[in-house]
């Protein structure tokens, strides 16, 4: 019964039956119609004007943002726990050519203008000093926390008033969407996002993620460097209908709110074992290492945390029997 990782779920049959569509002849690389139809479906899901591209990784997708929103020379501020900072081997560096990561603190992974600014103003402001440029926020955070349009907005507004860019980390985007409730849009452009990194494969597909550009301008140099990087997929149909398919009847949000409801099966049964607020699908709980070993005798896969601290992750197809089993287990410990 695993609750490791959604990156370890099935792929969605209605994702594996686009790809078995997409196979036939086509032009190559993003010529294809799968590739030059997604501009015009990721514009009428987030309502406005966007470029978008298909990558193959989230890593990909956000160290593309990045470089192109943030020069070498300057800094991308973001959490300290971000998946940028601790789970990207040094690409976003790479991709950006040096550009360094500035790192804020902040209760659950999230950032607040307060958090930013006391960072930033703690820069002193001369040749010696690399100069924020941007900043990167994770919805939903690495400890399954969500940001609500309200304070994406007001994250953008001093992104604005300072000169910065902003960046959304979008792995869980769906499950943060579906836990708010409110559109794709007032999360992310209206709020001040230029680039958000949406993810599938977490959410039911198997090898696409979206780059999507709030401000197209931003496009044209992103396809040369994802030439450059050995990240222009030759067949790349099977990624845009892997997109294709996650738009359509919206199955992108229903596997997020399946995932969510799961989780809070969960962490309704930890009780005051819970780390965090249970706002999207993944549960951080205290358990010491020998109920750690109790769950894991009763056959539940998960990740040890921090000391003393365990992470459970639900998918799109996480098994009710599995999640209650799994709850009653916490609630006996």
């Amino acid at each position: 019964m695993r609750f490791f990782s959604d990156n370890a779920a099935p792929v969605h049959p209605a994702v594996l039956a686009a790809m078995a569509e997409a196979n036939t002849l086509d032009t190559a690389y993003d010529g294809d119609r799968w590739s030059r139809g997604l501009d015009d479906r990721l514009s009428t899901l987030f309502e406005t004007p966007v470029r978008a591209l298909w990558v193959p990784t989230g890593t990909a997708a956000n160290c593309l943002a990045l470089a192109a929103l943030c020069p070498p020379y300057a800094g991308v501020i973001c959490h300290r726990d971000a998946h940028i900072q601790n789970d990207e081997g040094g690409a976003p560096e790479f991709y950006t050519h040096g550009a360094k990561l500035m790192l804020a603190e902040g209760v659950g992974a999230k950032l607040t203008p307060e958090t930013i600014a006391t960072l930033a103003d703690s820069i002193a402001n001369d040749v010696h000093r690399v100069q924020p440029h941007a900043v990167s926020l994770t919805n939903a955070t690495e400890y399954g926390l969500v940001y609500r349009p309200d304070e994406v907005a007001a994250i953008g507004a001093l992104c604005r008033a300072r000169g910065w860019r902003l960046h959304m980390d979008g792995a869980r985007f769906a499950n943060a969407v579906a836990s708010t409730g409110c559109t794709p849009a007032e999360v992310t452009w209206r709020a001040g996002v230029e680039a958000l990194s949406f993810g599938f494969v977490k959410n039911g597909a198997m090898s696409a993620e979206a780059l999507v550009f709030f401000d197209p301008g931003l496009a044209e140099a992103t396809l040369r460097r994802r030439k450059r990087a050995g990240l222009l997929m030759s067949k790349g149909r099977y990624l845009a209908a892997q997109i294709h398919a996650m738009l359509d009847d919206d199955l992108w949000i229903a596997n997020g709110r399946a995932a969510n409801a799961r989780a809070a099966t969960i962490g309704a049964a930890a009780g005051d074992r819970l780390v965090h607020p249970v706002e999207a699908n993944e549960v951080f709980l205290r358990a010491t290492p020998a109920e750690a070993a109790m769950l894991r005798a009763r056959g539940f896969d998960f990740y040890d945390w921090a000391a003393g601290e365990v992470r459970l992750v639900t998918a799109w197809d996480s098994d009710a029997g599995h999640v209650a089993a799994l709850a009653e287990a916490i609630a006996a410990l």
